[in-house]
């Protein structure tokens, strides 16, 4: 009997060389990962792969940098368990498992001449840099770019020298915001939902990428319709407990949706009728 041979099937783990780590905090490290033999990973903003350290597991990480750069790719990762501790351990050099992308991003075609309302929570940033480097990067494709980002304290505020050149650009309006002040913080604090009346928009024409721990979503949303942003252009990414990224598993399933596969990236037009969405 011939031998089926999956090639660059979603199955199928491609060796990754980590060509850089950056600190970024306590927490939280960014990896610089190039494909082996210069393959390009070929992915869109909002878009997942399957991350393996090998012997101890494989898990889902959302990509932080911008598809405009096809040499590597990034990723942000949280020591919060076995797989990214392991990850943690690693060291320039070290090869890795890569799988995917997997998922439907942000439809940034489709947003093209669009105006765009940019949330980021948290860790929500992460996802969000690609988007936001993708749109940088194509500047002139779309309209006025808002970003409001807001985290729990300033220690846990990520990208903060990228930061810093979004507020000095004069074609973006940049807003951050924290739970808990330090004494040396001299920002805004409060909840993220406190800065959306600051920001300027026409409703019909803006679009919001909003990415962040579950429980922001309503009270943000909520706000959103408050201003008349239809429900059909509020973009939420949603995060699952994705095991197999192909629609197999079924650890991801909202009801007849899989996040792997239908998502990450919803909008809310289509998922406000399942509460396990949210």
């Amino acid at each position: 009997m011939d031998k089926i041979i999956l090639k660059d099937s979603a199955y199928c783990i491609k060796k990754g060389t980590i060509l850089g780590i950056k600190q970024l905090t306590e927490s939280e490290k960014l990896f610089e990962i190039a494909l082996e033999g210069s393959q390009r990973l070929g992915f869109e903003p909002g878009q997942f792969v399957m991350v393996s350290v090998f012997g101890a597991g494989e898990i889902p990480i959302s990509l932080s940098s911008s598809p405009t750069n096809n040499v590597s790719f990034e990723i942000c990762v949280r020591a919060a368990g076995k797989v990214t501790n392991a990850l943690h351990k690693l060291k320039a050099g070290d090869v890795i498992g890569i799988r995917g992308p997997f998922g439907k991003g942000f439809p940034v075609r489709m947003l093209g001449g669009k105006d765009l309302l940019i949330i980021a929570c948290g860790l929500g940033i992460a996802p969000l840099r690609s988007f936001i480097r993708y749109v940088f990067d194509n500047r002139k494709d779309f309209g006025k770019i808002n970003i409001l980002f807001g985290c729990r304290n300033p220690g846990n505020m990520l990208f903060l020298d990228e930061i810093n050149d979004w507020k000095k650009r004069k074609d973006v309006y940049f807003e951050s915001t924290v739970d808990c002040g330090t004494p040396d913080w001299t920002g805004k604090v409060g909840l993220i939902t406190t800065l959306i009346p600051g920001v300027n928009i026409e409703p019909e024409r803006t679009f919001v990428a909003l990415v962040g721990p579950p429980a922001v979503y309503k009270p943000v949303i909520k706000e959103l319709l408050s201003r008349n942003v239809p429900e059909r252009q509020i973009m939420i990414s949603l995060e699952r407990h994705m095991k197999c990224g192909v629609g197999k598993c079924g650890h991801c399933q909202i009801q007849n949706l899989y996040c792997c596969q239908d998502g990450p990236v919803f909008n809310y037009e289509e998922i406000k009728h399942l509460k396990e969405a949210f």
